[in-house]
């Protein structure tokens, strides 16, 4: 339930970036982990309840893919992941039921968070740093006000 709210939020914002194509699916899936993920308060602890967004860095820094994730928090470019690092780096509970909630294979959902996580974290981290003190669906929602209004 609150994973397709959030799903539905990453995928607009996904695709009002790109105009459009698949970044639904993307958000989906993106949004089934994130909702895991928070449920779990996983990850080093530092994830706020509202916002597992610091629980999934956490979780990607101690798995050795710290560089990437700054970068995607960062101003700078975005540096890649490949499925493999994404499937090593999560919880196999997590990344199961996120392939089950989209319909595809484990390694296909880890393929599919390797391409869409930089530029959601991108987006989620505009100022450069991961948001504090608010929920990851206040700041999706403040980011696609933003893109409202350059739309409009």
């Amino acid at each position: 339930m609150a994973g397709n709210d959030l799903g539905s939020l990453l995928g607009t914002l996904l695709s009002g970036a790109k105009g459009g194509s698949s970044s639904g699916g993307a958000g989906g899936l993106l949004g089934s982990l994130l909702g895991q993920l928070g449920g779990k308060g996983a990850a080093g602890g530092t994830g706020a309840a509202g916002n597992p967004l610091e629980g999934l860095l956490g979780m990607l820094d101690k798995s050795g893919l710290g560089e990437q994730a700054r970068s995607w928090v960062g101003q700078g470019d975005n540096k890649p992941v490949t499925g493999d690092q994404i499937a090593q780096a999560l919880p196999d509970d997590a990344l199961q039921k996120a392939a089950q909630d989209a319909g595809v294979s484990p390694q296909e959902a880890a393929d599919h968070l390797a391409g869409s996580l930089p530029e959601a974290v991108d987006k989620l981290t505009p100022e450069g740093e991961v948001p504090q003190g608010e929920s990851l669906q206040d700041v999706i929602s403040r980011q696609l006000g933003k893109l409202g209004g350059l739309g409009k």
